[in-house]
């Protein structure tokens, strides 16, 4: 099966979305508690200029827009989005369905921005995840 998805990058980008149609459903591991540390492709590119710009050599910044988005509720949206079941998957189903990404599936990862906003003056300013995922067009021209 070939997927096409356009509007999708990023972490969550294509090649998980591809993922998550193979499977013909969106999971979270657990109870889907963990949290992702989120930041948008545009807000990305902003800091990444800023760094350039404006960070000390061999300084160390943390590129986050949103600290936690906990799994089950981007599941959830993927689902919706794609239109297929979401559940749990077993821990010993992992590997199988969450396949490079199954190390990170289970890893609760909030993050801070606190210190590369107060070194550089640099604000998230784009859409979080979940609304990116509901109202970005994310799966515009998801097909099979």
């Amino acid at each position: 099966m070939r997927v096409f998805v356009t509007g999708a990058s990023g972490f969550i980008g294509s090649s998980v979305v591809a993922e998550l149609l193979w499977a013909g459903l969106a999971g979270y591991l657990g109870d889907g508690s963990q949290r992702w540390a989120a930041l948008h492709r545009q807000d990305a590119a902003t800091l990444y200029r800023l760094a350039v710009e404006q960070a000390p050599a061999g300084t160390v910044l943390h590129g986050v827009g949103e600290h936690g988005v906990q799994l089950r509720a981007i599941a959830e949206s993927v689902a919706t989005g794609l239109g297929v079941p979401v559940r749990q998957v077993p821990a010993d189903q992992a590997g199988e369905y969450f396949g490079w990404l199954a190390v990170l599936a289970g890893i609760d990862a909030p993050a801070s921005n606190t210190a590369t906003r107060s070194l550089l003056g640099w604000e998230p300013v784009h859409p979080g995840l979940l609304d990116d995922l509901a109202h970005g067009g994310f799966f515009q021209g998801a097909r099979q």
